[in-house]
């Protein structure tokens, strides 16, 4: 067998496994769309002709406040995401740019916590929100989340490959520390803060254990909890009301996707994640 064969042969089965890996992946997808338009009985068993339904989209509607979930879970990412780009935003430039004793060891102990898993964290995470009063609040739900060390660390990276040119540049024109930082350093950071976006809103919509824990009524819920209702078996399971209540759960992350993918793409491309 020649070389040529060879990598020829080597290539094709790179993509076989790609796309099956790709149909493994996606196949969850799939039955919860094939599901959520069919009734329980056709949809596993798989009738292809079999008739299409809304009525499972109406039942699930129906059955929790969606309106109050989706503005929970808006406020939610929102809220995070902007306490992440404060916070990382200054102490990334603080630890790429600003010199202070202890530097590295401080920033040594703040990628410590990203070996640390969240729900380490949770009996004292509650026990602080407790304690401030924020529990059953969108407040108790982020505050947590809004100091990354992931998130530190990107833009860490992102504004020590700024070229000093720049920051030398800002200084003279009469800019100060915090001057420079908006002018220069911020807008040169612009593909990875879309690139961490894209990160923190699809964790933080699909969050489920900690505002599980931390939200008692429904007027605090997010989605992912509201939605975990429709699993309850004192009401019944219904896998087809299941999935289209899953599907308008999601439904915001794909649209939002779909419109912006070139954007995605293109930041995560130019902000250096593999």
């Amino acid at each position: 067998m020649s070389a040529m064969t060879t990598a020829r042969l080597a290539s094709w089965l790179e993509a076989a496994l790609a796309i099956a890996l790709a149909i493994v992946w996606i196949s969850p997808l799939i039955f919860a769309f094939w599901a959520a338009f069919h009734t329980s009985s056709d949809a596993v068993d798989f009738k292809l002709d079999a008739t299409w339904t809304l009525e499972n989209f109406r039942t699930a509607w129906n059955g929790a406040p969606w309106l109050t979930y989706f503005l929970n879970s808006f406020l939610l990412v929102t809220s995070v995401l902007i306490g992440q780009f404060v916070l990382c935003t200054l102490a990334g430039f603080a630890f790429a740019q600003v010199e202070f004793r202890g530097k590295d060891v401080i920033f040594i102990l703040v990628l410590l916590q990203l070996f640390i898993l969240p729900e380490v964290l949770i009996v004292e995470n509650y026990v602080v929100a407790s304690e401030l009063g924020i529990v059953d609040s969108i407040l108790g739900m982020g505050a947590p989340y809004m100091a990354s060390a992931f998130g530190i660390f990107l833009m860490r990276q992102t504004f020590k490959s700024v070229p000093k040119e720049l920051d030398d540049a800002a200084r003279v024109e009469g800019c100060g520390l915090l001057g420079v930082l908006w002018r220069v350093y911020v807008p040169a950071a612009r593909p990875t803060y879309i690139a961490y976006a894209l990160v923190s809103v699809l964790t933080h919509w699909n969050n489920f254990l900690w505002p599980l824990i931390v939200t008692n009524t429904d007027a605090a819920r997010p989605i992912t909890v509201g939605l975990s209702i429709f699993a309850a078996p004192e009401n019944g399971v219904d896998i087809s009301v299941i999935s289209a209540a899953t599907v308008m759960a999601i439904a915001p992350l794909l649209v939002l996707f779909l419109v912006f993918q070139r954007q995605f793409v293109q930041a995560f491309l130019q902000a250096g994640i593999k």
